[in-house]
Order: structure tokens, then C-alpha cells, then sequence
């Protein structure tokens, strides 16, 4: 893979809202691309956050702050 960090975003719950599902806690974290590390050791940072654009906003700034110090 060409970039050192990627971001893993998981659904961890969600909830009804008319006929959409949507995201209410959402795990993020900031992890190495290094194949020769174990998945455990991949993690740099990780947090929860509630709703989906919060997790998005956290992960864009981890990943743009980790790719700048490349």
C-alpha cells in the first residue's frame, strides 16, 4: 500500500429512523499499513464517537495530521 496510515471506521450501533438505519456509536481508528506488523500493533490512536459525521470529522483530521508528518 502506497500510504503509511489508513482509518477503520466500524459501526458499533445504530438505530431506526423511519426506514433508514442509522449510526449512533462509531469506532475509529488510526492504523499503520505495515503487512509485517500484527493487527493489534497496526493501532496508532482509536476512539468512539457518536453519530457518523463526528467519527468522520475525528478521522479526517487523525489522517491528514499522520500522512503531513510522512
Amino acid at each position: 500500500m502506497a500510504d503509511k496510515y489508513i482509518i477503520m471506521m466500524q459501526i458499533l450501533d445504530t438505530k431506526k429512523i423511519k426506514d433508514l438505519d442509522v449510526a449512533t456509536r462509531v469506532s475509529v481508528q488510526l492504523q499503520l499499513t505495515d503487512p509485517d506488523l500484527k493487527s493489534r500493533d497496526r493501532v496508532v490512536k482509536k476512539t468512539e464517537k457518536d453519530g457518523l459525521y463526528n467519527a468522520m470529522d475525528v478521522a479526517a483530521v487523525w489522517l491528514d495530521r499522520a500522512l503531513a508528518n510522512n
